[in-house]
C-alpha cells in the first residue's frame, strides 16, 4: 500500500535528506566558519567581540527574512520563493569570500541571513503540507539527522579549511552547499496546491500573521522553541572564546568538541522520535527544557567558581546543546499543527522568534562583563527559566483537560 503522506515519485528517504539540506541552512552557515573567529580578527586586526557581530547579524537576517519568506510561500508555493531565497544565498556567500573589510563581511553575513532563511522556513511548512501531530515530531526528529550533521561535521571541515586554504576557502564551501540546495529543489515536489495559496499581495500578510499570533498554543509552544534556541546560541557564540582563547585548544580539536555535543543533540533527536507517541511531546518537550536549564546553571556555577578547568565545563555544555534535540521536533510540531492553512506564516514567526532570541542571546553573551564560560551559562540558565514559565499554565491546563475528560 502506497503511503498516503508522501508525494508520489518522491521516497521518505529523499524527503528527510533533501529537506534536512534546506533546514541545515542556518547551522551550516554559523558552524562552519567558527573555527575561523581568531583567525578573523587576526586578518583584519579586530576583535573578537567584532567577529562575534558577524555572527549576531547573520542571525538577525535569519530572523527578519523569514517573514518575508513565510508570507512569499503561502502566496506563491513552496518552490519559486525557494529558488529566489537559496539563489541570493549563494550570491551573498560569493560576496563572503571576497570582503575586503570587517565591515563589508558583516553587511555580507546579513544578506546572506536574509536569504538563506528562506529554506529554514519553507523546508518546515513542506514538513506542515505533509504530516501533523505526533507525525510531525516524529519527522522533525528525521530532520535532525541531517541537521545534526552540520554541528558534527562544519567545525571539522571548517578547520581543516582554515588550515589548509585559509578563511575565505569556507565561504566558498558555501557557495558550492548553496548550489547543491538549488538541486535539491528542482527535486522537491510542490505541496501547497494553487487552490490553497493566499492572495491579495503584501495586504495579506498582517491577516495571516496575526492569525498565527491569536493562537494560543502557537504562542505557548513558539516561545519555548525560541528560548530553548536562545540557550543554544549562547553556546555556540561563546564556545571558541572558551575553548580556543581560554583553554588553548586548536581549532582543529575545537571541531572535535564540537562535533560530539551535535552528535549528542542528533541521539537524543532519534530517542524522541522513538519515543514521542508513547509519552507525548508535550511531557518530552518540558523534560527537554528542565535538562537543558539545570545543565546551564551548573555551567555558570562551575565556571564562576573555578572548579575543575576544561573538564568540568564540558559535561554541562554537552547537556545544553543535547537537549535542544528534545526540544526541536516537539515545540516545533506543537506550534505548526493547529495552522495547516497558514504554515508558511506560522513558520517564519516561529524561526523569526528562535533567531531572533538565539541573535539577542550572543550579543549579550559577548557584552556582558563575566567570562565567556559564566556568560553563557548563566544566559542560557535565564532562557530555560522563562520557557518553563511559558510552559508551566499550558502543562497544568492539560493535565486539568484531562482530569475532567475522565
Amino acid at each position: 500500500m502506497s503511503d498516503p503522506t508522501r508525494p508520489a515519485g518522491r521516497s521518505r528517504a529523499g524527503l528527510v535528506l533533501a529537506l534536512g539540506a534546506l533546514s541545515a541552512f542556518a547551522p551550516i552557515s554559523v558552524d562552519l566558519y567558527l573555527p575561523a573567529f581568531p583567525a578573523l580578527a587576526r586578518h583584519f586586526e579586530t576583535s573578537m567581540g567584532s567577529v562575534q557581530l558577524s555572527l549576531s547579524t547573520y542571525m538577525l537576517g535569519l530572523a527578519l527574512g523569514q517573514l518575508l519568506w513565510g508570507w512569499l510561500a503561502d502566496a506563491y508555493g513552496r518552490k519559486r520563493p525557494l529558488y529566489a531565497g537559496i539563489g541570493l544565498y549563494v550570491a551573498a556567500s560569493l560576496a563572503c569570500a571576497l570582503a575586503p573589510s570587517i565591515g563589508v563581511l558583516i553587511g555580507f553575513r546579513l544578506l546572506q541571513g536574509l536569504a538563506g532563511c528562506a529554506g529554514v522556513v519553507i523546508a518546515r511548512a513542506i514538513v506542515r503540507d505533509l504530516f501533523a501531530g505526533a507525525e510531525a515530531a516524529r519527522f522533525f526528529s528525521l530532520l535532525l539527522l541531517v541537521m545534526g550533521a552540520a554541528p558534527v561535521l562544519a567545525p571539522l571541515f571548517g578547520g581543516q579549511i582554515l588550515a589548509a586554504a585559509g578563511w575565505r576557502w569556507i565561504f566558498l564551501t558555501l557557495v558550492v552547499y548553496g548550489a547543491a540546495c538549488l538541486v535539491a529543489v528542482a527535486w522537491l515536489p510542490e505541496t501547497l496546491p494553487p487552490a490553497l495559496r493566499h492572495r491579495g499581495g503584501l495586504r495579506s500578510a498582517p491577516a495571516a500573521y496575526g492569525q498565527v499570533l491569536r493562537n494560543r498554543s502557537f504562542v505557548v509552544h513558539a516561545g519555548a522553541f525560541s528560548l530553548g534556541g536562545a540557550a543554544m546560541l549562547a553556546y555556540i557564540s561563546a564556545a571558541p572564546a572558551v575553548l580556543i582563547d581560554e583553554h588553548g585548544i586548536s581549532p582543529q580539536a575545537f571541531g572535535f568538541v564540537f562535533g560530539a555535543n551535535a552528535v549528542g543533540l542528533v541521539v537524543v533527536s532519534q530517542i524522541t522520535g522513538r519515543l514521542v507517541r508513547r509519552v507525548g511531546s508535550e511531557r518530552i518537550l518540558v523534560c527537554g527544557v528542565v535538562a537543558q536549564a539545570l545543565a546551564a546553571a551548573t555551567l555558570a556555577l562551575v565556571s564562576a567558581l573555578g572548579i575543575g578547568g576544561l573538564a568540568a565545563l564540558l559535561p554541562p555544555m554537552f547537556v545544553i546543546v543535547s537537549s535542544f534535540g528534545a526540544i526541536m521536533p516537539t515545540a516545533t510540531a506543537l506550534a505548526l499543527t493547529p495552522l495547516p492553512e497558514v504554515a508558511g506564516a506560522a513558520s517564519a514567526i516561529l524561526g523569526t522568534g528562535q533567531t531572533g532570541f538565539g541573535a539577542a542571546s550572543a550579543a549579550v553573551v559577548g557584552a556582558v562583563a563575566l567570562d565567556p564560560a559564566t556568560a553563557m551559562g548563566v544566559v542560557a540558565a535565564g532562557a530555560c527559566l522563562l520557557a518553563l514559565g511559558l510552559l508551566a499554565p499550558a502543562a497544568a491546563r492539560s493535565r486539568r483537560e484531562q482530569a475532567t475528560s475522565t
